[in-house]
């Protein structure tokens, strides 16, 4: 059995609240990966987390996670995400 993927489209909001999340996840790594500024972990990622809960509101991707990690896989690779039809 093979797995299947496809490729979701995505509104410019939802494109931009995968590159959110992404730039969420780089500061995650840069904080936690300096064991001297990892007490500082809170107010360094306030910024970025306030920034991607923002982006996932907009784009009414809030609970809905599948389809929100779809398309920051696509994101992380730098594959371009379609626009939905008609939109």
């Amino acid at each position: 059995m093979t797995a299947t993927t496809s490729t979701p489209s995505a509104t410019s909001g939802e494109c931009t609240a995968a590159q959110a999340y992404l730039r969420l996840l780089a500061a995650v790594r840069a904080v936690l990966d300096d064991p001297l500024r990892a007490s500082l972990a809170a107010p360094l990622l306030a910024g970025p987390i306030a920034e991607a809960d923002e982006a996932l509101d907009a784009a009414g991707l809030a609970g809905n996670e599948r389809e929100f990690l779809d398309l920051v896989a696509l994101q992380a690779v730098g594959r371009h995400v379609p626009p939905p039809p008609g939109g």
